[in-house]
């Protein structure tokens, strides 16, 4: 592969060839060397791994659910059409014109314009070549360093593969999503062997991810590596302005100038907030957002080609106009058409066809000036399909890739070799990083991506001691990428500057002036690595502030709802308790029994809250206490059982060898040989294991079994304590809603007696889906159940039936006789205890997290905790 792609021959065929070759090279050297053309592979034969590579990208790619690379011909459109439509051009421009006067202005102003159009083209060399077209020649005229000019539009033209959307964002979360499967199975098999148990608590999974939180994982880090470039180049304008000169900006700075600066700037801003907004509140999936990309930038093409003329703009209006129309009728209309009832609902979807006909007319025009100016749409098709048939070609050709790298049993050899390294995770993460960064010079990013993570991120997944989140990974790899675009001799920033750049302009200082900026790019990746909530939170926020948020009760988030209800403890301890003792003042005597003895029962268990978090702070205390001592223990341990276990892994492969020799005495007494050895090796490595290990392990294990089952019945205790709160106070609501049925129950009794069966069962079902709605009436319900069942038998029992029915009635007035009583007396001072607890002690029985303790789980479960003493 090494040789096909040095010597110039297309990647996209480098790939799958020589994955082709490997594999029947080997096959014939088994075929004439040992006489099977299965022997060199790890398992299975040549033709097994050649249709593997295709089957492989078929199975994974071909899904119904994995509908993720969709979304890439719908960016890739929407960046080249707002490249072809000239909108960069006027951006650069405008901005140039606007940071001028500032000290390395040109600079700062290049960078910005270079993070705009990564937000909404994301088209690498477009970006460059614009930038290089039109900043450049202005930045050499005004004095500017050739180095720092040439370094500052190739840096901010690579914004695009880390600030979404991005195309290297979606094929990492595309890649990482199948590696999360790979690393769940080896986790639950170790969590299995080192304890013993045989299933693993979810809570200790792998977190998995997609490409919309890629997306929002990438956003601050790709905003920080924005901040580094513009700070470097204005701290070097201040110190050295000979090196960054100030323009002075030769028109006026008027109104005018600042309201066409606006124009130019909104539009762009408005469709990475449509695009990138849209995926952050949930409206809409990654493959949605690219298609408002995709539309937007029609239009705002459509306007831009036809610049000048009185009717430039109508299309774009009436597109707006009629997004804004839709947007009121939905918030104040019923349109969807299963649910209209009444007139004014039809009158409201009446209106958004309109405005949907409105803005398809819009859309439509647009698109027709696209076609009909320079041939825009054509071109802009053809270059969609160029470069999402590379992509995929490659994918392919990387599918075929790492099936023969497996065949070889490559992939095992990796792993023994990350998970040998002294230092644990880190040592593997930076080797990794190590790794990308060289081949970066060699390699282009889909290459890196699609060959590099399926066989690595597994790995790195995998490790408990790290228990990191897919998408901090999936971003750390793709700042590294992007150093890729810089670095020689494979930077293709530099190749498209170089074909704009002026003759003046030696090659040299272009790599001279990269340096920095990639310094800059490795700084932002330690930065990333030491702050991994700055990847996390956002997509942490966005998850559990949404509408598919998961209910408190979800076990990964256990440890930070309870570190939250813990400090809340501590600081309203006072009011809580106050809260508590005034309810078990409250008379509970008149309900039903049961919801009676629920009532006292959880009061009683709200009473022993505070002393229940007592016993979980000091298991706690004792776990952490024993932690400084043991940890480096359980780490030798666990490294010596993890080599031992290599061996005995290889002792079974040798057995089941044997096993397969069908009586060779010679091959038999080989493997009977190495077998021994290799046991009498293992017996050596377990015979490193301190002997204070057996004791130790025992008294930690035995501490976090009595912290478990203090969190446990901390757990079961507040439960308790909250559930017949809620359930209470929601059947006492309902008590006027019963009163409105009375009618329909009581007039029950004349429809049975003078109607016919039929009729009258029907009129009981309807009174008992009405019940239905009423909290706590299934008694009732269920009493006229029994009536109804009557009245359908062949041979209709008066008797039975009218019991049933004055069973009902019974019950009815019963409840309402407590229910009456309960709103006046008992609800007021449940409502109040219910407002006091529900956001603490009744946490986890909500149905989602209230705004503020989401936001506080979010920041608390960004970081990386080690569950490595679990395993």
């Amino acid at each position: 592969m090494a040789g096909a792609l040095a010597s110039g021959y297309p990647v996209a065929f480098a790939l799958p060839g020589s994955a082709i070759l490997s594999v029947l090279l080997a096959a014939g050297c088994g075929y004439l060397f040992a006489g099977d053309v299965d022997a060199y592979f790890s398992q299975g034969g040549p033709s097994d791994w050649l249709s593997s590579g295709v089957t492989n990208f078929r199975g994974i790619y071909w899904e119904v659910e994995r509908d993720t690379l969709i979304a890439i011909p719908l960016f890739v459109f929407m960046g080249i059409m707002l490249q072809r439509s000239r909108i960069a051009e006027d951006l650069l421009v405008a901005m140039a014109q606007l940071f001028g006067p500032v000290p390395s202005g040109l600079g700062i102003s290049v960078i910005f314009v270079g993070a705009l159009l990564a937000a909404t083209t994301g088209i690498l060399g477009a970006t460059v070549v614009a930038m290089g077209l039109i900043s450049l020649p202005a930045m050499l005229r005004k004095n500017y360093l050739p180095s720092l000019a040439t370094g500052a539009i190739a840096a901010s033209g690579t914004l695009g593969q880390i600030i979404p959307p991005s195309i290297v964002l979606i094929i990492l979360a595309d890649q990482l999503a199948s590696a999360v499967d790979q690393a769940g199975t080896p986790r639950k098999a170790l969590y299995k062997e080192t304890t013993g148990n045989l299933t693993m608590p979810s809570e200790f999974g792998v977190v998995s991810t997609s490409a919309g939180e890629m997306f929002l994982g990438a956003l601050v880090p790709g905003l920080v590596l924005v901040g580094l470039y513009m700070t470097y180049v204005l701290i070097l304008g201040l110190i050295r302005p000979k090196m960054a000169p100030s323009v002075e900006f030769e028109g006026k700075l008027d109104s005018r100038f600042f309201l066409r600066v606006g124009f130019i700037l909104i539009p762009p801003l408005t469709l990475i907030f449509a695009v990138l907004g849209s995926i952050i509140t949930g409206v809409a999936t990654v493959n949605q957002a690219g298609a408002i990309g995709a539309v937007g930038a029609m239009i705002m093409a459509g306007y831009r080609l036809c610049e000048g003329k009185k009717t430039a703009l109508i299309p774009a209006l009436m597109a707006l106009g009629s997004l804004v129309a839709i947007g009121i009728i939905t918030n104040n209309f019923q349109i969807n058409v299963k649910n209209i009832k009444t007139d004014e609902d039809v009158v409201g979807l009446t209106l958004a066809v309109i405005a949907v006909v409105i803005f398809l007319a819009a859309f439509v025009w647009s698109g027709w000036r696209t076609y009909k100016i320079d041939d825009t749409l054509n071109g802009v098709m053809v270059e969609t399909a160029k470069t999402t048939s590379l992509v995929f070609i490659i994918l392919l050709g990387a599918a075929m890739l790492t099936a023969a790298f497996r065949a070889f049993g490559g992939k095992e050899l990796v792993r023994e070799f990350l998970t040998s390294l002294p230092g644990g995770f880190w040592a593997q993460f930076i080797i990794v990083m190590a790794v990308i960064f060289i081949m970066g010079f060699f390699l282009d990013f889909i290459e890196i991506a699609v060959v590099v993570v399926p066989i690595v991120a597994p790995i790195l997944l995998m490790d408990p001691s790290a228990n990191i989140t897919a998408v901090w990974p999936g971003v750390m790899i793709g700042l590294n990428i992007q150093t890729s675009f810089l670095t020689p001799t494979f930077g293709f920033a530099l190749f498209y500057l170089r074909g704009v750049a002026p003759a003046v302009v030696r090659t040299a200082q272009m790599y001279k002036g990269v340096i920095p900026f990639i310094a800059l790019q490795l700084v932002a990746l330690v930065i990333v690595g030491n702050f991994p909530s700055l990847v996390n939170y956002l997509p942490a926020r966005n998850f559990l502030t949404s509408e598919v948020a998961p209910p408190p009760r979800n076990p990964g988030m256990q440890h930070c709802i309870e570190e939250y209800n813990f400090a809340q403890f501590a600081t309203n301890a006072p009011t809580i308790k106050q809260s508590i003792s005034e309810a078990q003042k409250l008379d509970v005597s008149y309900p039903p029994r049961r919801m009676s003895r629920d009532l006292s029962r959880g009061f009683e268990s709200a009473g022993k809250v505070f002393t229940l978090v007592e016993d979980v702070k000091k298991a706690e205390a004792a776990v952490a206490a024993k932690v400084g001592n043991y940890r480096p223990l359980h780490r030798e341990v666990r490294a010596i059982q993890k080599r031992a276990n290599a061996i005995k892994k290889h002792i079974k492969e040798l057995n089941t060898e044997k096993g397969q020799a069908r009586g060779d005495k010679s091959v038999i007494a080989r493997l009977d040989a190495e077998i021994a050895k290799l046991t009498k090796q293992q017996k050596a490595i377990e015979a490193t294991i301190p002997d204070s290990w057996a004791s130790e392990n025992k008294a930690f294990v035995a501490l976090q079994k009595v912290e478990s089952n203090a969190r446990r019945k901390y757990r079961r205790g507040v439960d308790t304590a909250y559930a017949s709160v809620g359930k209470s106070v929601a059947v006492i609501e309902s008590t006027d809603d019963l009163i409105a049925l009375e009618k329909s129950v009581k007039g029950l009794g004349v429809i049975i007696n003078s109607q016919d069966a039929t009729k009258a069962a029907e009129q009981i079902q309807a009174v008992r889906t009405a019940l239905r709605k009423v909290e706590g009436a299934n008694d009732i319900r269920s009493a006229l159940g029994k009536a109804r069942r009557e009245l359908r038998r062949k041979t209709v029992n008066a008797e039975k039936t009218r019991a049933a029915y004055d069973d009902a009635v019974k019950r009815y007035d019963a409840q309402l006789v407590w229910r009456k009583r309960a709103k006046t007396e008992l609800l007021p001072g449940l409502t109040k205890y219910d407002a006091a607890i529900r956001d603490t002690i009744g946490l986890r029985q909500q149905p989602r997290l209230p705004r503020e303790q989401a936001l506080y789980v979010a920041a608390c479960n960004s970081g990386h905790r080690d569950i490595a003493l679990s395993f």
